[in-house]
C-alpha cells in the first residue's frame, strides 16, 4: 500500500472570504452591505473559491512528491512488533489426564480505572502431562547408580548422598513420562540430617535429562531447605525434556546434584535422609504474544481478476494470516509470500501488508515481447474468501512487568491462575511517516551493505527492531585484530514494579544476538571481523547524605531520592536527555549533587560518594568522585544508599 499523503492545506474557502472583507473595511469603510445577496460579496466568494483551489494544489506538491518518490522506491512503513513472554498456567490440582491448552488461548493483564487490559494469545498448543514417581536412584560421585526405589517408596530412611557428601553426588528421580514445558512437583519426606548447609542457599543443582544431555531446571520453590525437612520442590522443566533409559530403567529423569558451596557458605557435614517421595504435574509454560485472535472473518467474494485487494477488519496484523478460498465443497488454504517474483500462475500466493491489513493477489504483467504473464494464481470469480485465523495487536503497550499477566480470558477447565515469571519484551510501535522519511535516505545510502558505523547500526535495528539501544564501535585491534567492528546490543527491558531493573534483564539472549550477527554477516565487507554482543556494564553505588526541610518527611524524601538516582543512571532511559546513559561517558559526583538537589524536600546535599560495584557479586570498591568508562561500557545503578537528616 502507498505511503499516506499528508493534508497540507491549512486554509479554507471561508478564511479567504473573511480576510477579503476585513481588507475592504480598511480600504473602503463606506461599503457596509456585507450580506450574501450583495454583488460585491458574490465577487469575493468567486475569487476566494479560485484562490482556494490554486493554494490547495501548490501546497501539496513538495511533500506529496517526496512521499511518491519513496513509494516508487519501495519504502513502506514497518508494522508494529508484538511483545512476547512466557506464561505459566497453574492447575487447581494434579490431574489424571492431560490438560490441553490450544493455540490462541488468551490471557491478559488486570484492567484498572485508568488502563485497559493488555491481551496476549498463546503461540503454540500446550499439553500439561500428568506424571508419577516410578524410580529413585542414588549415585555417589564416581560410582554406578544404586536403585533405592523400594526403600524410599516404602517409607524407609535412605541416605541420599555419601556418608560424607562430596561434590558430584547425585540423587535421581524417574518420572512416568517426559514433561516438556511443564511444571513438576517433588514431594519429599526428609529428616534434618544434612546439617551444615544454609537452607536458603544449599549447594544443590536440579537438572533434567534432555536430548542434549542434562539441562538445569528453574527452581520455582524449595521448601525442603536442601533436603533437610519435609517439603516440596517445584521445578520448571526444560522444553526438551525426554524419556531415556538408565540401565534397565526407562523414565523421564530428574536429578539433584551436589556442587561446591558458594564462597562464604557452609557445606554438608552429614548426608540428608529421605524416607518418602512422590511426584506430580502442577502446571505448564508456553510463549504468548501481545495479540487478540480473530477467527473466520469473511472478506467477500473473488472478482476473478488479477491484482484484487482486500482489507482485513482489524489491523495491524501479528503473526500472519491463514487465508482460505472456497473450492467446491471445501476450502483451499493460500500461502503468504513477500512478493510475486517467483510465483507461477498456479501458485496459490498472496501478499500481506501487516501494518494496514491489506491482502493482494498476484498481478498480470505485460512482458517486453508483448505477451502477458500472470504472477500467482487468481481465485475463481464468485469464490468466497475468508481469514480463518489471524492476530491483531502489537506495540509498546505490550511490554508489561513480570507478574502483570494474571487473567485467563479463555475458558480452560482445571486452570486456577496464570502468571508471567519475566517481563514481556519486544513490543515496538509501528513506524510513522515522519520516521520513514528519516530512515529512507539512510537505507538508500547503505544499499544493504554495512560500511560505516551508521550502516551497521541501521541494519542491526532492521534485523532486531525490538532492541532498546544499538551502537557500533571500532574494536580494539590488540584484542580482535585489524579491521574489527564491534556492535553493542542492549535488549529491551521492562522494570519490575517499583521501577528497578535487574542486571539479568540487560543481557541479550542467544537468539537475539544470533539474528543480528547473521543479518550483518551477510552484509559486511570482505575482510572485516564482526563481533556482536552486550556492552560492559559498570555497576555504580551512590552513597549520599541529605538534609530535609522541616516540613518534609524523611521517608518520602529518601524514596524520591532513590528513584531519582535509579532514573538518572538508568542505561535505557537515564542521562541528561532521557535516552539512556551515553556509552563511555564518565560519571562525576557533581552530577549526582545536582540531581539530588532538585528532589522535592531536599534542603542540602551534604555528601555524595561514588563506589564502583559488581552487580553479580554485590561487592563494591573504594569511594571516589569520578567513575571512568571505556567506550563500550554503560552504567548500571546498583544498591544505592541514601541517608536523610530531618531538620529540628
Amino acid at each position: 500500500m502507498a505511503l499516506p499523503a499528508p493534508h497540507l492545506d491549512d486554509r479554507r474557502f471561508q478564511q479567504f472570504v473573511d480576510d477579503a472583507k476585513r481588507y475592504i473595511q480598511q480600504r473602503c469603510p463606506e461599503w457596509s452591505d456585507h450580506n450574501v445577496s450583495d454583488p460585491g460579496v458574490t465577487l469575493i466568494e468567486a475569487v476566494a473559491h479560485m484562490a482556494d483551489q490554486v493554494v490547495y494544489r501548490l501546497n501539496r506538491v513538495p511533500e506529496k512528491n517526496q512521499l511518491a518518490f519513496l513509494d516508487l522506491l519501495g519504502v513502506t512503513l514497518f508494522p508494529p512488533s508484538a511483545a512476547r513472554a512466557s506464561v505459566t498456567f497453574w492447575l487447581s490440582a494434579p490431574q489424571a489426564e492431560p490438560v490441553v491448552l490450544p493455540r490462541g488461548t488468551e490471557v491478559a493483564t488486570g484492567r484498572t480505572e485508568t488502563e485497559e487490559a493488555v491481551v496476549f494469545a498463546s503461540e503454540n498448543d500446550l499439553t500439561i502431562v500428568p506424571c508419577t514417581l516410578t524410580h529413585v536412584l542414588r549415585q555417589p560421585a564416581g560410582s554406578a547408580p544404586e536403585d533405592c526405589s523400594q526403600d524410599v517408596l516404602g517409607n524407609t530412611d535412605v541416605s541420599v548422598f555419601s556418608s560424607g557428601p562430596l561434590p558430584g553426588d547425585v540423587l535421581l528421580f524417574g518420572l512416568s513420562a517426559a514433561l516438556p514445558h511443564c511444571t513438576a512437583v517433588l514431594r519429599l519426606e526428609s529428616r534434618v540430617d544434612g546439617v551444615g548447609v544454609d537452607p536458603r542457599q544449599p549447594p544443590l543443582v536440579w537438572e533434567a535429562w534432555t536430548a542434549d544431555g542434562w539441562s538445569e531446571c528453574e527452581v520455582a520453590e524449595d521448601t525442603t531447605g536442601g533436603l533437610n525437612r519435609p517439603g516440596e520442590v517445584v521445578l520448571h522443566m526444560p522444553t526438551t525434556h525426554a524419556v531415556s533409559r538408565m540401565g534397565r530403567l526407562e523414565a523421564g529423569w530428574l536429578r539433584c546434584r551436589v556442587v561446591e558451596a558458594a564462597p562464604g557458605q557452609p557445606f554438608y557435614s552429614v548426608s540428608p535422609t529421605v524416607r518418602g517421595a512422590s511426584a506430580f504435574t502442577i502446571g505448564g509454560t508456553t510463549r504468548v504474544s501481545h495479540s487478540e485472535s480473530v477467527r473466520d472473518e469473511s472478506l467477500g467474494e473473488s472478482e476473478g481478476v488479477p491484482g484484487q485487494r482486500l482489507m482485513l477488519a482489524h489491523a495491524p496484523v501479528v503473526g500472519g494470516v491463514r487465508l482460505e478460498v472456497s473450492a467446491g465443497e471445501g476450502w483451499e488454504e493460500w500461502e503468504t509470500v513477500d512478493d510475486f517474483a517467483s510465483s507461477s500462475p498456479f501458485d496459490r500466493h498472496f501478499t500481506l501488508d501487516a501494518a494496514t491489513g491489506e491482502l493482494a493477489f498476484g498481478p498480470s504483467v505485460r512482458q517486453p515481447d508483448g505477451s502477458v504473464r500472470q504472477f500467482g494464481a487468481v481465485p475463481l470469480k464468485g469464490a468466497a474468501i475468508r481469514a480463518s485465523q489471524y492476530g491483531t495487536g502489537g506495540g509498546r503497550s505490550g511490554n508489561v512487568a513480570r507478574g502483570a499477566i494474571q487473567v485467563l480470558r479463555s475458558s480452560i477447565p482445571y486452570i486456577s491462575r496464570v502468571e508471567n515469571r519475566e517481563a514481556a519484551r519486544g513490543g515496538v510501535d509501528g513506524e510513522t511517516v515522519e520516521e520513514a522519511k528519516i530512515r529512507a535516505p539512510i537505507a538508500l545510502r547503505a544499499q544493504e551493505r554495512a560500511v560505516t558505523a551508521r550502516d551497521y547500526e541501521e541494519l542491526a535495528r532492521r534485523a532486531a527492531p525490538e532492541t532498546a539501544r544499538i551502537a557500533c564501535l571500532a574494536a580494539d585491534a590488540a584484542e580482535s585484530g585489524d579491521n574489527a567492528v564491534r556492535v553493542l546490543v542492549v535488549p529491551q527491558a521492562v522494570p519490575d514494579r517499583g521501577g528497578r531493573l535487574r542486571f539479568e534483564q540487560l543481557v541479550p539472549g542467544d537468539e537475539l544476538l544470533g539474528r543480528v550477527t547473521s543479518f550483518l554477516d551477510d552484509r559486511r565487507p570482505l575482510g572485516t571481523r564482526l563481533a556482536v554482543g552486550p556492552p560492559f556494564y559498570q555497576g555504580v553505588t551512590v552513597v549520599a547524605t541529605l538534609h530535609a526541610f522541616r516540613a518534609a518527611k524523611a521517608d518520602h524524601v529518601r524514596d524520591d531520592a532513590l528513584n531519582t538516582l535509579y532514573s538518572y543512571l538508568d542505561p535505557l532511559t537515564g542521562g541528561a536527555h532521557g535516552t539512556g546513559w551515553p556509552f563511555g561517558r564518565p560519571l562525576r559526583a557533581g552530577e549526582i549533587f545536582a540531581a539530588l538537589q532538585r528532589v522535592p524536600g531536599v534542603e542540602l546535599v551534604d555528601e555524595v560518594l561514588l563506589h564502583p560495584a559488581d552487580p553479580l557479586t554485590g561487592r563494591r570498591g573504594d569511594a571516589t568522585d569520578r567513575i571512568d568508562l571505556s567506550s563500550s561500557a554503560l552504567l548500571f545503578p546498583f544498591d544505592h544508599r541514601v541517608r536523610v537528616i530531618e531538620a529540628r
